[in-house]
């Protein structure tokens, strides 16, 4: 259809290129992010206004994102220390860790500091991501703050806040 030849030339969400794990979660982690702070994506996680805080709807989501890949795409995988939110591989050479965490979990500060170090050594991998999805102000400031503690570099440790707040309508906007 007219309609599919237009999103490929747009965009190469779609191709299968020969791009590492880690390439490939962060970008499918991107695109993610973009769906739900500028496309409304934020509505997934709300009922009557109230936010869904459940860690698991994130994961969920990010799972849709991982359509036509040839990389092997497995939840929750336990490889002895607990199970990762997600492992991305090409072969044993190649796999990323992701980790999907609420800005509100009482143990953000624990999991920054120690999760996804140990799930990388366990999983045989030194590519790890980790996307914190918050509601609001206080908890996206309560995660900087926790980040700047733990002398954590958001790019270098690959981690990727995702702003869930509601988002005012364009023609609202002053």
């Amino acid at each position: 259809a007219a309609s599919d030849v237009y999103k490929r030339q747009e965009s190469d969400f779609y191709e299968i290129s020969p791009k590492t794990s880690f390439d490939e979660a962060l970008k499918r982690i991107n695109y993610l992010k973009d769906v739900i702070e500028k496309n409304d994506g934020y509505k997934l996680f709300y009922i009557d206004g109230e936010p869904i805080k459940r860690e698991s709807d994130l994961q969920i989501i990010y799972r849709l994102t991982w359509f036509a890949s040839d990389f092997d795409v497995n939840r929750e995988p336990n490889n002895g220390r607990g199970p990762v939110d997600y492992s991305i591989s090409k072969g044993s050479k190649d796999k990323t860790v992701v980790e999907f965490k609420l800005a509100s979990n009482s143990k953000i500060r624990q999991n920054l500091e120690n999760q996804v170090k140990i799930y990388k050594e366990a999983n045989n991998t030194k590519n790890a991501i980790t996307a914190i999805l918050y509601f609001n102000t206080t908890e996206y400031n309560k995660v900087k703050k926790i980040i700047s503690e733990l002398g954590i570099k958001e790019a270098e440790e690959f981690i990727i806040l995702i702003d869930g707040r509601p988002k005012q309508s364009a023609s609202n906007v002053k």
